[in-house]
Parts: structure tokens; sequence; C-alpha cells
């Protein structure tokens, strides 16, 4: 039925030699026509399962996400690999949400990212009926459950996809969900003879650390010294705490802005494309931001102030360390923070709604007081067995955590990457600050983020490898045709000339 081989695809489009846990047994039955509730952590390569599929079925592949801005660099990076794909949300004038719309007709894409309060239109459901289907992909789809996390009332739009289109596979992908919230997804999208996909929940390239909160201010400049020009998010509990926290940041040297609802959608959106684009290293941040951000290169993830629950924890913490390279999450803990979080509780009026508040905020700090491994504590919430007697990269098994990384620690970080098998691995140093200044000449060039040209990994890589033939410059990470042909030779070029003059 499929002639053309997966790890041929995977090659040439994606760049990766070997499928990650999952992908193919995902893949495969996506392929069959039958539908799939795929639990990935962030970072845990969620988005190929759909994304090959797309290359491969008749038909266009529509992904429902949640986050328009988001949607632009998702868009930009398939562009990137080779594969035609665009979006309709509203930031799109009608005649371009028409342009698109006729190429879609015209069988011009594979993959349609589109925002969920689309569904709500006639015109857009009549449109959907007018064209050949492959695959429904429903991204973030713990967004469809009420008393989840990260609830967006929009999701419901998306129960009718069934029955609209009872013959497509649906593939529903979250990073968080519980046994309660699964069965909700299941229920809410009307899925058929599903499969559960659970991939671990276990991401050991992070460390979880908490610090008592007592200057909060000092405790974070102190971190973010070790991580001079590398991506950091701080999560604050209010818009005044982020506001402040930016200012004073900003007063004593550091490059910082802030997202929050306070700001109008514009503020937001340009603040979060500074960062997403390096102008900027720190976002401050209430939870309004950071759902499906795409930055795989953020090395520090702060919370200033207690998450509202274990699975948000989880979801923000993972947006730390995506591309596999060391990252680090760190919880400024307080019994302060707990009564600000009580004292709305006492404004909700459903008993049931309240006591799964609470429950919830009772989670997180245990977690905090929690003095055993907290790689351990996380998975076991998540049902996840995790039985090793030291993880080996949580304050908890190397006791208790001292606020400044050690600056050996971080030089090692920073003049090391991990292998396609996990090791470290030196590479050239110089070469790879060389490597960064020539991708960010080439996005600003494209005006896309840096990491659609390369990851941190795959610079890393060139770093360690020295490639300056075309053959051994696809032998690196994330490098397929596309890449190969578009960038390869201005890199190989910078890496003969570094070469030739050491």
């Amino acid at each position: 039925m499929y002639t053309v081989n997966m790890e041929q695809l995977l090659k040439k489009y994606f760049g990766y030699e070997q499928f990650r846990p999952l992908q193919k047994e995902i893949i495969e039955r996506t392929l069959l026509g039958k539908d799939s509730l795929v639990l990935m952590p962030t970072g845990g390569g969620k988005s190929l399962c759909f994304q090959l599929p797309a290359l491969m079925k008749e038909g266009i592949t529509i992904v429902v996400s949640p986050l328009i801005s988001l949607m632009k660099d998702q868009v930009d990076a398939m562009q990137a690999s080779g594969i035609p794909a665009s979006l309709i949300n509203s930031t799109l004038t009608p005649a371009k949400i028409g342009e698109v719309m006729e190429q879609v007709k015209r069988g011009q894409l594979k993959l349609l990212y589109v925002a969920p309060e689309r569904f709500a239109s006639a015109g857009f459901s009549d449109f959907l009926q007018s064209i050949a289907i492959g695959l429904i992909a429903i991204d973030e789809a713990h967004c469809i459950c009420e008393w989840g996390h990260d609830f967006r009332p929009d999701y419901r739009n998306l129960s009718m996809l069934r029955g609209q289109f009872p013959h497509v596979p649906i593939m529903a992908l979250t990073a968080t969900a519980t046994p309660d919230v699964r069965q909700d997804i299941v229920r809410q999208l009307h899925l058929q003879d599903h499969q559960l996909f659970i991939s671990s929940f276990n991401r050991p390239n992070l460390s979880y650390e908490v610090f008592p909160k007592k200057d909060s201010l000092e405790s974070i400049m102190s971190l973010l010294s070790s991580y001079k020009d590398q991506s950091v998010i701080i999560y604050c509990f209010s818009r005044n705490d982020t506001e402040r926290l930016v200012e004073s940041l900003n007063r004593n040297g550091f490059n910082a802005a802030a997202y929050h609802a306070g700001l109008n959608a514009k503020q937001r959106a340009e603040n979060q494309n500074k960062f997403i684009r390096d102008e900027i290293n720190i976002m401050v941040a209430t939870i309004a931001f950071g759902m499906g951000i795409d930055k795989p290169d953020v090395r520090l993830v702060i919370h200033h102030s207690l998450p509202k629950s274990i699975e948000g924890y989880y979801q923000e913490t993972g947006r730390a360390g995506r591309d596999g390279l060391p990252a680090r999450c760190v919880l400024l803990f307080s019994y302060a923070d707990k009564f600000k979080h009580d004292y709305f509780l006492r404004n909700i009026r459903d008993d049931d709604e309240r006591q799964k508040v609470q429950d919830n905020l009772d989670q997180v700090v245990r977690y905090g007081d929690f003095s055993g491994c907290r790689r351990q504590f996380l998975l076991n919430y998540f049902h996840e067995n995790y039985d090793q007697q030291n993880c080996g990269n949580c304050d908890g098994c190397n006791g208790r955590a001292v606020l400044q990384t050690p600056e050996k620690k971080i030089r090692s970080f920073l003049s090391s990457a991990l292998s396609a098998a996990g090791e470290i691995v030196s590479y050239d140093k110089v070469l790879f600050e060389k490597l960064r200044v020539l991708r960010l000449a080439e996005a600003q060039k494209l005006h896309v983020p840096a990491y659609v040209i390369f990851g941190d990994k795959a610079l890393m890589d060139m770093a360690v490898k020295l490639p300056v033939t075309s053959e051994a410059f696809l032998d690196i990470y994330g490098v397929g045709d596309q890449k190969l042909a578009q960038y390869g030779p201005q890199f190989m070029a910078a890496i003969r000339q570094h070469t030739s003059g050491n």
C-alpha cells in the first residue's frame, strides 16, 4: 500500500537516522486508518507522529493547534524541511485565507495548521467537507477537558469532527494527561477503537531542584549569572510579579521581557517573537505563556511562585531542554505562595471544583516539601513506575541544592554535547559560536527563528564531526535533503575556513 520507506522519508525530510520510541508504531497505526491517543512528553517527538504520515497518506492532514503565535514557526519549520504546509488563523486577512484554501483544493499542501475556533464556523466546516482529508491531528488535546489545567472552550467545537468525518483517523496528542483526563479526551472526541500510546514521562536531561524562597531576586540573579545569553523562562504568580521582576532584572543588566494576559495581543506576540528569535534571552511570564512553545534550546526554567498543579508544573518545566541537551528546572518554594492560592480557592463556589483545585495544590506543596527523588515523585504522579534508587539529576538524589551551579558543571555543559546514543562528547566551542552567528544571520534573512535553520544539537554535531562534503553533512543530526541544499554550502564553507585557520 505504501511503497515509500518510512525510514527514507525520516532522513530525507527530518534528517533523523532512526525513530524515537513509539513513533513508528503510532505512524503505522495511523496509516491503517485507526484512531490514536498519544501521550508523549514535551520534546519527545509528538509532532513527527502526524507530520511523517501526512507525507504518505492521500489527502491533507489537518492539525489543530491552540496557540496562534506558534503556528507560523511550526509552518516555517515544515517548509524549511521541504514539506508543503500552511496555516489558517485570525492573523490572516480574508484574501490570504482564500489563497490558502485554494492551495488546499489544488492539492498543493500536505499539512494545514488550524486554530480550534475555526471549527465554530459553518463556512469552514463546509470547506473541510469539500476536500480530501487523510488525518486529523489534535495537538494539546488535554485542552478539551473542562476541569483540566489548560481548558480551552474552543476545543469543545472538535467534538463534532467524528460525526462529520467518520472514516478519517483522529490522532489526539498531549504531553500531560492523568487517567481521568485521558478518558475525557476519548469521550469528547468520540475516538473509535483507539489505541493508547504512552511514552515514558521521564526527561533524563532535566534536573529538578527546589530552593527556599527567601530573597527571590537575589536567588534568581544568582541562577541567571550562569546562563548568560542562554534562553530562560521564569514563571510568576501574577501580572504584577511579572512586571516587577522584569523591571528589576533589566535594571541589573539582564535582558528580559514580560508575557501575561494584561498585555495586549500585539505586545504579547512581539515579546514572544523577541524571545523565540533570541533578541531577548529571558521571558518572565504567567502561565499564559508556554503551552506549545517550540523553542528547543531553553536551558533553565524557574518557578518564582508555586504552580497550580503537578500537571501544570510538568508542562511548564517541559519547556526546558527540548533538544535533549542538559537543562535545569528550579522551584522557589514558600508557604506564603500557598496562602495566595488559598485566597483564590475561597472564591470557588462549586464544592467539587474547589476540592479538585485544593487537591492539586496540596500535591504541589508535597513536591516542594519532598526530600526524596523528585523525578520519582513526578513520574509516580503520572502512574509511571520509576524504581531507580538514585536518578543522579535532582537535589533529592544529589543532596540539597546549592544555589550557584558550580562553574565546572556549567563549563562542561558548554563544551559537551549529547551524541545520538546519549553520551557526552567534546566539541569545538569556538566553531560552535561561529556557526551560531552564521545561523542567526541566515534566520534574520528569512525572518524565521534560528532553530528553524538548525538546532543547537545540529551545530554541536557539526563542531564534532567537521563535515565538509555533502555526504558528511547529511550525517549531521537533523539534516535532510532540503537543509543540505539550502544551508549546506554556507555552513561547510564556515567549517572549512575554521579548520584551515587552526
